[in-house]
């Protein structure tokens, strides 16, 4: 599932396309009607978490990638796309994604204080919300986009490796130190996942992710394949990761 950081990352890549209109429709939705964007000018492209908003005079055109999902720019794949939208010279296909019309103004149907790329993020907002839900597992807090829009998998593991914390630990009993910590890291991990994403580098900062040794115990990494209600995969150091209950 792309991450936060991979969204603004497109984001970037779409610029070029604002201003051009929608020459060409295609692909094998039955969700939308792709007809309605067909003469309209992309007005603007913003993401939040993890969905792609294509902005039209008309309407708004949300693409979240689920699990799986992808893109292409002026590269389609073989296979159909599950929508085609074509700018003339440029191209934009997507793959295996989920998408929605949204007909309301986005100031009014997202919280941006909870997107974690957003200048409009909100570290207070985010300790109260925890605060809220003290029965909830650290590792499920990181991935619930009500709380940190954005964050996924990886981020999640390096985030509670950057702070010490074993994923398993109650939110209600973490230290106010340590709530903190979560709430600063979430966001500065993204921002180097940024950068190191656009440096082709990404994979060589992963301390646990995908690791099989501690880097800082050097011990073996604990690995639970499906953890917590999110029931997603968790690499953690038993000893140096401590478990708050």
């Amino acid at each position: 599932m792309p991450e936060g950081p991979s969204l603004v990352i497109l984001r970037e890549a779409l610029a070029p396309f604002v201003g051009r209109r929608v020459r060409e429709v295609g692909g094998n939705t039955t969700r939308i009607d792709p007809q309605r964007l067909l003469g309209q000018p992309l007005t603007e492209v913003r993401t939040f978490g993890k969905q792609l908003l294509l902005a039209f005079p008309a309407t708004v055109l949300r693409v979240h990638f689920l699990l799986f999902g992808s893109h292409r720019i002026d590269d389609p794949k073989p296979t159909p796309a599950r929508l085609h939208l074509g700018f003339g010279t440029h191209a934009l296909d997507l793959y295996g994604c989920s998408l929605r019309y949204i007909d309301t103004d986005l100031d009014a149907a997202y919280d941006w204080s909870v997107d974690v790329m957003a200048d409009a993020w909100d570290p207070r907002a985010a300790r109260r919300r925890l605060r809220a839900r003290p029965d909830m597992l650290a590792c499920d807090a990181l991935l619930d986009q009500d709380l940190f829009a954005g964050v996924g998998n990886i981020i999640k593991n390096e985030v509670l490796f950057r702070i010490r914390v074993h994923p398993e630990s109650r939110v209600g009993a973490l230290p106010p130190r340590k709530l903190g910590d979560l709430v600063r890291e979430a966001r500065a991990y993204s921002f180097d996942f940024l950068a190191w994403k656009r440096d082709f580098v990404l994979a060589r900062h992963w301390c646990v992710h995908n690791r099989q040794t501690c880097p800082r115990c050097h011990v073996p990494l604990h690995f639970v394949r499906h953890l917590g209600a999110a029931r997603r995969r968790a690499f953690f150091c038993t000893r140096c990761q401590r478990l708050y209950r």
